[in-house]
């Protein structure tokens, strides 16, 4: 029996993703196409592999069974015509990347054009968005996380700010009307700015000094959903209506312009940086091994700076933080 490839790998979007749509967003293609291309391999294999409702897309028992046997399948078939590319001159392909949005605006920015320009054949499609993924599932090459979110037999490179800060701030003017904290505390007496997580889980912001700890269950009236509106937390804080607590570095072009004041500095939270993590597997696609292998190389070489240190103030900042 024959089976194109495409209905196969279109087969292990829908059920990865849980949806048509979803499974469509994550692989580049059309919803309607992927529905079309399961019908047609259930016809030919004449089982039904999903069972569809107005809420869910799960795979039957037969399609699970496929799909448990598929997913190492077609990946072996991938590396298989990944050594290709190893006759080319220069890697070719697709990268695909998850990222939080954090570190689409703290640590991409001084990367993503630097390697594009070394690999002129390498396409990079970039995923952003701060729940928690399963990169395989969602059919990326790769991701960026920060350490305690790693996922198990997954290989972890450094990336970016070695570390990080949260910073606590708010507009001149604010502070001038309601007094400036000069405790952490003090905190639950203003209006702060709160973020929520996609769980639902509204983060307490975390403080350190002199190996002393601190958790704030701070209140406010706004609460945003942590990266996704991140922007309008910080126009908020601009515009004075209070307290924000975010990434040093997305901050930073605000305290040098005085547009935000920061506050309590000696108690601001250092944490390590992210890391890129890829699975395990003995062969990397090419545009992932070039991509590792470019990493690597600035941690030595010209992105040193921005790696180790963090990246300059030039309005590009940092990450999703608590908003």
């Amino acid at each position: 029996m024959k089976v194109d490839l495409g209905d196969l790998n279109a087969f292990v979007a829908v059920a990865g993703a849980k949806g048509f749509r979803d499974g469509a967003r994550l692989s580049g293609t059309s919803a309607s196409g992927l529905s079309e291309a399961v019908r047609r391999l259930e016809t030919q294999l004449g089982v039904r592999l999903l069972h569809r409702t107005t809420r869910s897309v799960l795979p039957t028992e037969a399609g699970q069974r496929l799909l448990e046997r598929l997913r190492p399948a077609l990946t072996e078939v991938e590396a298989a015509l990944d050594v290709v590319n190893g006759f080319r001159d220069r890697p070719a392909g697709t990268l695909k990347l998850n990222v939080p949005i954090s570190a689409s605006r703290l640590v991409l920015p001084s990367i993503v054009p630097r390697f594009l320009a070394a690999y002129p054949d390498i396409s990079l499609e970039v995923i952003a968005e701060d729940g928690f993924v399963d990169v395989l599932a969602a059919g990326c090459d790769a991701g960026i996380r920060y350490g305690e979110r790693l996922e198990q037999d997954m290989v972890a490179v450094p990336i970016g700010p070695r570390f990080q800060r949260f910073a606590v701030a708010a507009a001149p003017a604010y502070f001038d009307r309601h007094g400036r904290p000069e405790h952490p505390r003090e905190l639950l007496g203003h209006a702060c700015l709160r973020g929520r997580f996609s769980s639902g889980s509204m983060p307490l912001w975390e403080f350190e000094r002199d190996g002393e700890m601190l958790r704030v269950d701070v209140t406010g009236q706004l609460i945003v959903r942590i990266g996704a509106t991140t922007d309008l937390v910080v126009d908020a804080a601009i515009a004075g209506a209070g307290v924000i607590y975010l990434f040093e570095d997305w901050l930073r072009p605000y305290f040098v312009s005085g547009a935000l004041e920061p506050i309590l500095e000696p108690w601001w939270l250092r944490f390590p940086g992210p890391f890129l993590y890829y699975p395990g597997r003995r062969l990397l696609p090419a545009p992932l091994r070039a991509f590792v292998d470019f990493i690597k190389d600035a941690l030595e070489g010209p992105l040193a700076g921005a790696t180790r240190g963090g990246i300059e103030a030039d309005g590009s900042g940092s990450g999703s933080g608590s908003g």
